[in-house]
């Protein structure tokens, strides 16, 4: 039994050791990778009216009695024939989907979907973008508003559907939209900046600790975390939330004007139906219902941009994340970044 122990001891030290080596290895290969071009994409695209078509078949075949089904199959492949032979090709509709978090990272896949889709999209066309998200920094969110605004430019309609959130950079996104359809108790507005960041210049003065910021430049630098801060750093950095505020107030005027935009760029949030009283929403409706809808006389294509990735870049990216996840919030209130 102790030869049995030490052999187990044995085994379970060694094996340590080799996925010790194995992620040591495997984190150097994901970060040598990040140097090089990334490996190139692939654009997905599957038409809904399959998927939505599939559902009721599947439902049809439970419910319905054998013969009758056959009957009724028979009979709609032969109107669809007809159809097919006397109507002029239907409206096409691309479907993206944008799940933002703080950093926007889906713009990554967001502008080469848009580049797609632009190539073939006519004014008789729709691009609906199911939106979901929170908002986050000013500058990423700046980038995906404006892949968005490439599709108003080029005359395609727009349409934003909002199910759960589209909240301060995700309203940013979501007012491009020529109509706006929000479930009834989904959350939107938050047309506000904010920017906060901890201050230890007292703890460390009571232990005796000095810490020196040199810049060059009267406002390089305006609040610290660890300097003292000053009455003029904090007005400066007060000044740029409010340019920040009123370039957004402007775009969201500028896509729609019919809001009183003074009375709701206040920071605050409001639900589906009382963003409707608002005009911050054109209609009460989930992305579901809408896009049922629209498959009844149109062609829906559901377009997904995906990079491929190796097995190094998978585990570097996962390794990357929780990272990001745990250092972000402290990395950006050091750096003094702006948060819709």
């Amino acid at each position: 039994m102790e030869f049995l122990a030490d052999y187990a001891s044995f085994l379970a030290k060694t094996l340590t050791v080799v996925l010790a080596i194995l992620v040591v290895l495997l984190t150097i290969a994901a970060l040598r990778g990040r140097g090089r071009n990334r490996s190139s994409g692939q654009l997905n695209v599957h038409k809904l009216n399959d998927f939505y078509k599939g559902l009721r078949d599947r439902l049809e075949q439970s419910v319905i009695d054998k013969d009758r089904l056959k009957s009724q199959r028979k009979a709609e492949a032969k109107a669809e024939k007809l159809a097919k032979k006397a109507a002029e090709p239907k409206p096409r509709v691309y479907v993206l989907d944008f799940d933002g978090d703080i950093k926007a990272s889906a713009v990554e896949n967001l502008r080469h979907e848009v580049t797609a889709l632009l190539t073939l999209a006519t004014p008789k066309d729709e691009v609906v973008l199911r939106l979901e998200s929170g908002g986050g920094m000013v500058h990423s969110y700046g980038l995906a508003s404006s892949q968005l605004a490439r599709i108003r430019q080029a005359g395609v309609p727009l349409t934003v559907c909002v199910d759960k959130v589209a909240a301060s950079g995700g309203y940013m996104m979501a007012c491009i939209g020529e109509k706006i359809i929000s479930a009834p108790f989904a959350i939107l507005g938050s047309i506000g900046v904010v920017a906060q960041l901890p201050n230890v210049h007292r703890l460390l003065k009571k232990h005796d600790v000095d810490f020196e910021v040199l810049t060059a430049g009267e406002f390089k630098r305006t609040l610290t975390v660890f300097g003292e801060n000053t009455e003029k750093g904090r007005e400066k950095f007060q000044e740029d939330l409010e340019t920040t505020h009123e370039l957004f107030k402007n775009f969201v005027a500028r896509y729609r004007p019919q809001l009183a935009i003074d009375e709701i760029a206040t920071g605050e949030v409001w639900l589906g139906m009382a963003a409707l009283g608002k005009q911050l929403v054109d209609e009460l409706k989930t992305s579901d219902e809408y896009l049922a809808e629209r498959a009844k006389d149109a062609d829906l294509f559901h377009l997904h941009y995906a990079e491929k990735k190796s097995l190094q870049e998978r585990f570097g990216m996962a390794a990357s994340v929780a990272v990001d996840r745990v250092l972000l919030n402290w990395w950006s209130r050091l750096n003094q970044q702006r948060f819709w």
